[in-house]
């Protein structure tokens, strides 16, 4: 393979083999592998025109597959005239240079097709650096198997001044380029980074965040636009969103939160770009609560569970609560099919982002997160605590007001976390004729506080 062809990793409007091997303990049937495959060809702007299958107890060292099925994969690839064969598994350079040299076409793997599409997505400076890391982390190791030209001698040949002598070999120079590139590529992102980290700590200090996590088109975006100002875009594609994005959500009473948007998970994410896209993942880890987005119209949707938990697990997204949420509920074949995932999951909030049903019940339930358990009590703090009374009378249940010399007394509905955001902006706060901070105890026994209140476990849903 040439090295112009090499560099041509553009995935757009070619026709594309698609390759999986069953081996030996291999749980995911074929034709969800195949399917989600075709969805990320399709995504990238590939077109798929074949497919090719083997079952082996472990992959062909040289090629991963057969020499049988490395000559049916050749004439495969000259019958339907593809241009491209991507495999749905990770390969070694060596096996990436055998297959093609095999087949004279154009070989990438799944982790380069990811690569791909997030590439093709990234908007922003902060997804641009990310993804351009991933790509380099991805790259230094394969450079000895990717470019026919790297055993190339530079010098040696009369070509002008400073070329001369024993020279050095092309891959080393590319090896020390691809190391000054991602040096100076990091320090940019951690510029950035630093700026995101203290945006995301203040934030949290601020207000109760909820994150929307899920597997990639799960409907995240669909559902945040529904429930906010909108602005994120929603595409019937994978990872169609790379850059979180954060809006209000109001959920009534003057009761809100922020609702962030993040990246969408998917089986074996390479892990280049786990790392690389940690402050984006950050987001997530950092939310007061996390609301597990699945599309229950997906016949793989369990598998898709499954990952999404893996993933949360993987990056230290485990100290919060988890709601797990049925989107494209309007998409169901059945009512029984309904029912099938009530049985599975009773608690779960069942809803259509696109038709709004469910909404409402899905924001009562959050509220009562981010309110915590409710008490009425009798509350009185100084006149003169501005804020903290603007936020009693726009976000709380008020039964009576009363007031003496310099003391403002309510009757109130409130909740523990709303007394303690209260409490955060007036140190003078009695309750019952007691500090607030004495009566939190005695009014929610056994309970957290707002500032500890990620460290209740999260909700295992057992798949």
């Amino acid at each position: 393979m040439g090295y112009q062809q090499r560099e041509d990793l553009n995935v757009v409007e070619e026709r594309a083999i698609l390759v999986a091997v069953t081996l030996l303990g291999e749980t995911i049937p074929l034709d969800d592998r195949f399917a989600e495959l075709s969805a990320l060809t399709e995504s990238a702007g590939g077109i798929v025109v074949g497919h090719l299958t083997q079952k082996r107890k472990l992959p062909y060292g040289k090629t991963y597959i057969g020499s049988g099925k490395l000559t049916e994969l050749k004439h495969l690839v000259e019958g339907v005239k593809a241009t491209l064969i991507i495999f749905d598994h990770d390969l070694t350079p060596s096996q990436i240079r055998h297959i093609e040299r095999a087949t004279e076409c154009k070989i990438i793997d799944r982790s380069e097709l990811i690569l791909d599409i997030f590439s093709s997505r990234a908007a922003t400076a902060e997804a641009k650096l990310q993804v351009e890391i991933a790509q380099l982390e991805y790259t230094y190791p394969r450079l000895r198997a990717m470019w026919d030209h790297l055993g190339q001698v530079t010098g040696g040949a009369p070509v002008g001044i400073g070329t001369r002598g024993p020279g050095e070999q092309q891959l080393e120079i590319d090896r020390r380029l691809v190391k000054r590139k991602k040096s100076q590529l990091k320090k940019e992102l951690t510029q950035i980074q630093s700026r995101a980290v203290r945006e995301v700590e203040k934030r949290n200090d601020d207000h109760f965040t909820v994150g929307l996590v899920g597997y990639t088109n799960a409907g995240k975006s669909t559902l945040f636009n529904t429930l906010t100002a909108g602005g994120a875009w929603s595409h019937d594609q994978l990872f169609a969103t790379l850059s979180t994005r954060i809006e209000r959500w109001e959920l009534g009473g003057g009761t809100g939160c922020m609702l962030s948007d993040t990246v969408g998970f998917i089986r074996r994410l390479p892990h280049h770009l786990v790392a690389s896209f940690k402050s984006t993942l950050e987001e997530t880890i950092h939310c007061k609560l996390l609301l597990l987005i699945l599309d229950a119209s997906d016949p793989n949707a369990m598998l898709h569970l499954e990952t999404v938990e893996e993933t949360l697990d993987s990056i230290g997204a485990t100290a919060q609560p988890r709601l797990i949420v049925l989107n494209k509920m309007d998409k169901l074949a059945s009512k029984h099919d309904a029912l099938v995932w009530t049985s599975r999951f009773p608690d779960a909030i069942q809803l259509s982002s696109v038709t709004g049903d469910g909404v409402e019940v899905l924001e009562e339930e959050v509220k009562r997160f981010v309110v915590g358990p409710m008490q009425r009590v009798t509350l009185s703090l100084p006149t003169a605590s501005a804020k903290a009374i603007d936020f009693i009378e726009k976000r709380t249940e008020i039964v009576s007001r009363d007031w003496t010399e310099d003391q403002t007394i309510y009757e109130l509905n409130v909740g523990q976390h709303q007394l303690e955001k209260m409490m955060s902006l007036c140190h003078s706060i009695m309750i019952d004729g007691k500090p607030a901070k004495d009566m939190l105890e005695r009014l929610w026994p056994n309970q957290l506080s707002a500032g500890s209140y990620c460290n209740v476990p999260p909700h295992r849903f057992h798949v």
